[in-house]
């Protein structure tokens, strides 16, 4: 696949947009959360005035739904596949519908024979993909047969993806390995046909790229000289953040660390395949955790927390420079939170990557704080708060009352109003992009939070509903990105 981002600038102008994972869509009338429902927020989004799209990645999760734990860093969930789209098209009839995602991909899949210019295209994904999409449906199958236990605990042959032993998987179970893939294609042709209709109103995708990858992933099975691991494919350090201000023990992620050294030696190749593909998805990118790719927190993998870990130096100069001497200018956007030292921000200023401002972390007693609306620069994205933080009026509503009233002075604004100038001053900020996530659009409690760090359950199950927007919603965010200069 060839993907050609040359000339292009992440913040060509002043936008706006919503932060809104497409599991949090109304599911459409056949389930699926891809098709009709993703096209009416796009409409929504157009209604607004906003011109930009953030969600959270899109891979298949483990059973704790968390989006940042895939088990694929190319893949797509199945579980956004549209059912209407397959009915559209002839590949299932409306009374396949109702049952299962996995009965539906079986059916749609017999009947590809009947859609030539479908099963051409098909043919082209399965070629194009090559790189990953066998080995994913390997790993998926694989996974089934072990009941979902993790790779390194298989027998060994297929622990060490031995050739026989994968020859073997394909010829026992073929329609198994080829119904994976085929859920891949349909993915992959809804997720471009959404990103088609976005981007014809005008409307830009914004994904999201973890720094590391779950252990138990197709991605680190199928690449295991890559990563630190020992001789039975278990990681000897894992990754995670020193202690800081969501919590005081850091956070220990658990994710294996790369080998940069072979990384490196091999020209960055399973890096830029990777980012091949998101750039196949996305208009812009978010890089999470950019400050690992100058130092990561490495900790030994029998430490159960965060806090015993070090800092381990990463080529993330040599890197960016292979990726941007193979792409062009990247879209990127650098996730620059936490402790941020000298060399961190060198990095990401040489590549020209806008950093973030989160303005939950403003408000303390330094005027000099750089979440401060005053002391935005225009090449950054600015937020009310991300995924991890509590929504806007549930953050406001836990303050002690004497800071609730000293971010009232700072706005000049009465106390009760102050959840909805900070959603305002955000779209005011010089910061060249804005997002507000849409808990906040809303004016929604913390009962309404995507995810808490640190905790593993309650998280990544928020639902919008279309009742919950009202009907003159649009019309005021317009008119309010209007006043700021933003579209």
């Amino acid at each position: 696949m060839t993907v050609d981002t040359s000339g292009f600038r992440v913040l060509d102008r002043r936008r706006a947009g919503a932060l809104l994972h497409v599991t949090s869509l109304p599911a459409d009338q056949c389930g699926g959360k891809l098709g009709a429902s993703a096209m009416r927020f796009v409409d929504f989004l157009d209604a607004c005035g906003f011109s930009v799209w953030q969600m959270l990645p899109l891979g298949p999760t483990h059973e704790d739904g968390s989006p940042y734990q895939s088990l694929s860093v190319h893949a797509g969930s199945e579980i956004l596949i549209s059912r209407q789209w397959l009915l559209e098209r002839g590949l299932l009839a409306a009374t396949d519908v109702t049952r299962s995602l996995s009965a539906c991909l079986h059916l749609a899949y017999s009947r590809l024979a009947s859609q030539p210019a479908l099963q051409q295209q098909y043919r082209v994904f399965i070629e194009e993909h090559a790189y990953w999409l066998e080995s994913y449906a390997q790993f998926m199958v694989l996974r089934t047969l072990h009941a979902h236990d993790g790779w390194n605990r298989w027998p060994e042959p297929y622990r060490s993806r031995q050739p026989q032993a994968l020859q073997q998987l394909q010829q026992d179970h073929g329609e198994a390995l080829e119904l994976v893939k085929f859920g891949q294609f349909l993915f992959y042709q809804q997720w471009l046909e959404l990103k088609h209709y976005a981007n014809r109103h005008g409307i830009l995708l914004f994904g999201d790229l973890p720094i590391f990858v779950s252990h138990d992933s197709a991605d680190v099975w199928a690449h295991q000289d890559q990563f630190v691991l020992d001789e039975k494919g278990e990681a000897t350090v894992v990754a995670g953040v020193p202690p800081d201000y969501f919590s005081a023990t850091g956070q220990r992620w658990g994710n294996p660390h790369y080998d940069w050294q072979h990384m490196q030696q091999d020209g960055f190749k399973w890096w830029l395949h990777r980012i091949a593909s998101q750039l196949e998805l996305y208009d812009l990118i978010r890089i999470d955790h950019f400050r690992g790719f100058e130092a990561c927190w490495s900790i030994p993998a029998s430490e159960p927390v965060a806090t015993n870990g070090t800092w381990v130096t990463a080529p993330g100069d040599a890197l960016f420079r292979a990726i941007e001497q193979r792409f062009g200018k990247l879209p990127f956007v650098a996730e620059d939170l936490g402790i941020i030292t000298a060399e961190v921000t060198a990095l990401r200023e040489k590549y020209g990557l806008p950093g973030m401002k989160i303005m939950q972390f403003a408000f303390g007693d330094d005027n000099k704080n750089p979440y401060l609306p005053h002391n935005h620069e225009i090449n950054t994205v600015v937020y009310t708060g991300t995924h991890d933080n509590d929504t806007n009026v549930g953050w406001f509503n836990k303050l002690p009352l004497e800071q609730q009233q000293r971010i009232a002075d700072y706005f000049s604004h009465p106390v009760e109003t102050i959840p909805w100038v900070i959603v305002a001053a955000t779209l005011a900020s010089v910061a060249n992009l804005a997002i507000v996530p849409m808990q906040d659009l809303l004016m929604l409690g913390s009962e309404h939070r995507m995810n808490t760090p640190g905790t593993t359950e309650g998280n990544w199950r928020w639902q919008l509903s279309w009742s919950m927007v009202p009907e003159d919603l649009p019309g005021k965010l317009r008119h309010l990105a209007g006043s700021y200069g933003r579209g």
